[in-house]
């Protein structure tokens, strides 16, 4: 198993785009990561949850890792997503790999509630499945003990925990459980929604790296946040939260699904040609798309300031 080296920037989770008709818009997909790592990412993770990996076929999956991984063209790692039904999760694993992905985010298994030793058996069995590293999301029906967390650290093929759940005692021992395995080659990350409130208080308990949707909005905003927090420029983070980010999520909370329907719906207002979100999510209205667009304005706003 090789070692995920990232960059310095944040973890970029690329929006799926869809033509008219519903229909993947490969080009588009791909002209959208090209451009957004043109922005410096630390990585691109593919088919993941703001690339609405719920709503796509396995051939789709393949479709947009490969085009990612194209469009990456080996400036940073890219990261597929894959998950759901057991068969399911396997076959998108297998696709990623033929895709030329470097590795894998384990989303949680579809809809039933194991117990743990359930979970750790469904990493295993993806393990087994492929040679590329895993990054378990720790979420949903995938929600780990610490001590859970810690056997599938040992595991050689689990590269990561990705935090989605936002306990931070738990977090803080995963992140301790890892330390024990004597592993320098782990990566936690905050992959909570609009990870940037919540990000201070991840890098406390080491957790440095963090996810961030907005990125594929708005990278020039996510950008200086990210190097405003690198440098502990508090005032620049704390101006940014409380002028854009803050009301972001006032926004988001609204309607359950935007956190992924607000990043399309600013790609748009942008020009970008990424379609609407697929069922069950929906379409911000009329309304709420121009307070994006004015919530936007103003983050920009406070970057000339």
């Amino acid at each position: 198993m090789s070692e995920l080296t990232f960059g310095d920037g944040v973890l970029f989770f690329p929006v799926t785009a869809f033509d008219a008709a519903g229909r993947l818009d490969v080009a588009a997909t791909g002209a959208h990561v090209a451009d957004r790592v043109e922005s410096g990412p630390g990585g691109v993770f593919a088919a993941c949850g703001t690339g609405e990996f719920h709503a796509l076929s396995l051939d789709e999956v393949a479709a947009v890792v490969r085009v990612s991984v194209e469009a990456t063209a080996g400036r940073v790692p890219v990261i597929a997503g894959a998950g759901g039904p057991l068969g399911h999760t396997i076959a998108c694993v297998r696709a990623a790999a033929d895709a030329g992905a470097d590795g894998i985010l384990l989303l949680p298994p579809y809809l039933v509630q194991g117990p743990q030793a359930g979970i750790v058996g469904y990493v295993e069995a993806v393990l087994a499945a492929t040679d590329l590293p895993v990054i378990v999301y720790h979420r949903g029906t995938a929600t780990l003990t610490a001590a859970t967390a810690e056997h599938l650290l040992s595991l050689p093929g689990v590269a990561g925990i990705k935090d989605g759940v936002g306990d931070i005692a738990v977090a803080q021992q995963i992140v301790l459980a890892g330390e024990r395995t004597g592993r320098a080659d782990l990566r936690f990350f905050n992959g909570l929604l609009t990870a940037e409130l919540s990000q201070a208080a991840y890098r406390a308990i080491g957790m440095p790296l963090y996810s961030s949707a907005v990125f594929a909005m708005a990278p020039d905003i996510a950008t200086a946040f990210y190097r405003a927090y690198r440098a502990d420029d508090t005032a620049t983070q704390h101006r940014l939260l409380d002028g854009f980010y803050r009301p972001l999520v006032a926004l988001r909370d609204e309607t359950p699904g935007f956190a992924v329907s607000l990043i399309k719906a600013g790609l748009r207002l942008a020009g970008a040609q990424v379609g609407s979100v697929r069922a069950p999510l929906i379409d911000p209205t009329p309304e709420q798309e121009q307070r994006l667009g004015r919530l936007l304005a103003t983050g920009r706003s406070l970057l000339a300031a």
